[in-house]
């Protein structure tokens, strides 16, 4: 199985917008790939797992994106922004 895909870096160490539009559709294409299979024949175990960890994952990007831009809005430095922890980001109140 899979784990949770780890946030990739540019060469300097960060990663930029277009960056993290890149994880997120290619999180999404896994997690599309692994919704259809759910219909039929059904996901193993460790399938349903990594489409949690997916799911996750994706939020935790959406994240990084958003408290990206919200720093370039406010001209503060974008690449100050980090990935908060899975249990910080699955535990938001709308």
């Amino acid at each position: 199985m899979m784990g949770v895909t780890e946030p990739r870096t540019t060469q300097d160490g960060l990663m930029d917008d277009k960056d993290v539009l890149r994880d997120i559709d290619g999180l999404i294409t896994e997690e599309h790939a692994l919704r259809a299979k759910a219909t039929n024949p059904g996901l193993s175990d460790d399938e349903r797992a990594r489409l949690r960890e997916l799911e996750v994952r994706l939020d935790q990007c959406w994240d990084l994106l958003r408290q990206r831009r919200a720093r370039a809005e406010f001209g503060l430095d974008p690449d100050a922004a980090e990935p908060r922890p899975a249990d910080q980001v699955e535990h938001y109140r709308n």
